[in-house]
């Protein structure tokens, strides 16, 4: 399901953080959820102590309406030869199956790496989408997937992958 607006808002089982690899908090999306969800999820984060490229740990929500923030680390995008589909895909399978091993049933995700991390929109809106639909296949546990994008434009490029997959 795609929709845009603000992650933070969300009331799904968890949301997808596009933390940096020393979960040090920072701009964009990964700024918005720790000011909403306030310092406990910070708290939780340190005591983590960081997350690798590629992977996902989880905390509180906090004060979010989520239960929990799923934290996964996007690579930084420098010229698609590095590895970087690769660890994006990571990303999402990564988070969905630290989601379904909580024992949850839904999860909405930013665009992640889109940002400062200079991924461009139409791979990783495709990457994104594909390797979830690729998870829900073969597990059903998790009944909803939310894409919630930061603008009309992030949107209409997700749809418009999406239309292509499906």
């Amino acid at each position: 399901m795609l929709d845009y607006g603000d992650i933070t808002g969300e009331t799904t089982d968890a949301i997808v953080n596009a933390a940096n690899e020393r979960l040090a908090g920072g701009a964009g999306v990964d700024g918005a959820i720790h000011r909403a969800g306030g310092p406990t999820i910070m708290a939780q984060c340190r005591k983590i102590g960081g997350c690798p490229t590629g992977e996902a740990v989880i905390t509180t929500g906090g004060k979010l309406k989520a239960k929990y923030v799923i934290h996964t680390v996007g690579p930084i995008y420098r010229d698609g030869t590095k590895g970087e589909a690769k660890l994006l895909q990571s990303a999402y399978k990564k988070s969905l199956e630290l989601a379904r091993e909580k024992g949850l049933q839904s999860i909405s995700f930013p665009a992640i790496s889109t940002g400062i991390y200079g991924y461009p929109l139409d791979e990783a809106a495709h990457l994104a989408l594909n390797t979830c639909i690729e998870f829900v296949r073969g597990n059903t546990d998790i009944k909803l997937i939310r894409h919630i994008l930061f603008s009309s434009k992030i949107y209409d490029i997700y749809s418009t992958q999406l239309k292509m997959l499906v």
